[in-house]
């Protein structure tokens, strides 16, 4: 296996390709229906045009094998040091690790890039999601009841966070 940064150019229909699986089968995202890879040239530019790391775990024939990824929390100026982030890994990869890989990776990205707090909503039933999330230091801090509605269900979505040390000289402007 071998680390990338995704680009739009190389990644953009494996990465709708894991999205719209997790959103036809799973609560991993909160969305109805699957989005049409037009959709992946504005979640790129946003990604690209704030500095996002896109980090990507690929085989030796250059399959995508999951993703990682940070954005905007809130958008408002006093929140520029804390970030929503996500991580996915393909159906068919699931169970080696490849998760805890690209969190750790992650939060290592989040430290080079200043950021203090990473937030993770996480649908309230993936316990394996939570476990990870856990095991790499994560705590949860709230859980906003019946905050969705799928599969004919309310769903929970609790939020995890992992404080850094980082930024070393916070500025409030």
């Amino acid at each position: 296996m071998k680390w990338v940064a995704c680009s739009e150019e190389r990644h953009a229909e494996a990465i709708l390709a894991i999205f719209n699986d997790a959103i036809a089968t799973s609560t991993a995202l909160y969305d109805y229906h699957p989005r049409p890879l037009s959709a992946m040239a504005g979640w790129f530019a946003v990604k690209r045009d704030n500095g996002f790391p896109v980090i990507g775990l690929e085989d030796e024939d250059g399959t995508l094998l999951g993703f990682a990824s940070y954005g905007t929390f809130r958008a408002w100026p006093a929140f520029k040091y804390s970030m929503e982030h996500s991580l996915y890994v393909h159906k068919d990869h699931r169970g080696r690790g490849l998760g805890r890989q690209l969190l750790a990776r992650l939060i290592e990205e989040a430290q080079a890039n200043q950021v203090h707090t990473l937030v993770g909503g996480i649908d309230s039933g993936n316990l394996g999601s939570i476990a990870l999330h856990e095991s790499l230091g994560f705590q949860h801090c709230g859980t906003v009841k019946q905050a969705g509605y799928k599969f004919d269900r309310w769903l929970d979505l609790a939020f995890y966070q992992l404080l850094l040390p980082t930024p070393h000289q916070p500025q409030a402007d």
